[in-house]
């Protein structure tokens, strides 16, 4: 017990000789010893390595969890070393919901058939959303934390104990240099300058020893960095795929609501046979003015292979689109679109629903449907 208060008040007598040192280089009352620019550097390095993974940390959570009380909760849950409950995210909500509203409106009614095709693609999409979560928790978030919960704990504990050296070695100057004073004032022992002396050289061992120490756990922060470079591009990729996978299901969920569309659509009657004018024959556009005539020089004409074509497959109505992205046609059959423009449409019955014939003055080709938007 005594030895347990002789070692508290010894510790209280440190602490106080260190803060009153402290506060003395604070206002310029005591020197203060430097340390190696090296040294100085890999610290300024280490605290703007700590600062700056700190808000990527936070802001790559909320970009993940934009919910504050789930990040709360996983936050919880992550100290209590338990695992999170699953979670849905908000598309696979809206996805249930859908697929429940069609079951109330009747899946059979184009409407419910729609939220079903809908509600479906927005559980795949959620479904992507949530390995994204998993993937960047495992290869981006964990590391960052292990880095300011392990790592950088013992780089802060290692430098505090340096600090605490200084203070020491600081100290010891400061006596050794009194000694000297009063020695050479009043004829002090010299017993006394030996005893500053030797705890002069302690101290400078002792900082010496922690300096050392501290600068190889500063220099690893460079492995620090090119681990935190393997996880960010773990993280673009983990990104690259689900954004990948998101563009490719609304691409599926477009094609299927545009055969959803075609075929509950009518076609115009009046626009049953849309001939193509580029083929027409010069017997209709030179021939006679009588409707007579007319006919007789096109019966004496043999119908070209575009025109027995678009006879046995006659076009629906055409309409108005307006081209949504820049498109450079991959073959004579297929027409180039600029964004913002403005196009005539229609198809033509056995055609892949994912194409339309399009039309621009004397050009026409086919046009892909996802660069369009139909306008009534």
């Amino acid at each position: 017990m005594d030895f347990n208060v002789k070692k508290l008040a010894s510790g209280a007598g440190v602490f106080f000789t260190r803060a009153v040192q402290f506060t003395e280089e604070k206002l310029g009352q005591a020197e203060k010893t430097e340390l190696d620019p090296h040294l100085e550097n890999l610290i300024t390095r280490a605290d703007c390595t700590k600062n700056w993974t700190e808000k990527i940390l936070r802001q790559t959570e909320v970009l993940l969890q934009p919910n504050p009380s789930a990040r709360i909760e996983e936050f919880i849950y992550d100290k209590l070393d338990k695992k999170l409950p699953s979670r849905t995210t908000n598309p696979e909500l809206l996805g249930q919901y859908m697929l429940e509203a069609a079951n109330e409106f009747g899946p059979g009614t184009p409407y419910g058939s729609t939220l079903i095709t809908v509600g479906e693609y927005q559980k795949r999409l959620g479904g992507a959303e949530r390995e994204l979560l998993q993937t960047s928790a495992a290869a981006f978030l964990t590391p960052l934390r292990n880095f300011l919960e392990g790592d950088w704990k013992t780089i802060s504990k290692e430098r505090r104990l340096l600090e605490n050296r200084r203070l020491d070695l600081d100290i010891c100057k400061a006596r050794l240099k009194k000694a000297k004073q009063a020695e050479a004032k009043a004829a002090l022992l010299s017993e006394e300058v030996d005893k500053a002396e030797h705890e002069l050289r302690v101290a400078q061992t002792e900082f010496d020893r922690q300096a050392e120490v501290t600068r190889l756990l500063l220099e690893g922060i460079s492995s620090t960095h090119l681990n935190h470079l393997r996880c960010l591009q773990d993280f673009a990729e983990a990104q690259a795929t689900y954004y990948a996978q998101c563009h490719h299901y609304m691409q599926d969920l477009q094609r299927e609501l545009n055969k959803c569309a075609n075929s509950v659509s009518t076609p115009h009657p009046a626009a049953a046979v849309c001939p193509d004018p580029d083929h027409l024959s010069s017997a209709f556009l030179s021939g006679p003015s009588s409707p007579g005539a007319t006919v007789s020089s096109l019966s004496s004409q043999r119908p070209s292979t575009v025109d027995m074509e678009q006879t046995q497959h006659p076009v629906t109505g055409s309409r108005k689109a307006k081209v949504l992205y820049d498109y450079d046609a991959h073959d004579a059959s297929e027409l180039s679109l600029l964004a913002d423009e403005l196009i005539t449409v229609y198809t033509v019955p056995g055609m892949d629903p994912d194409w339309l014939i399009g039309e621009r003055g004397n050009q026409k080709g086919k046009v892909p449907v996802t660069y369009l938007e139909l306008l009534s």
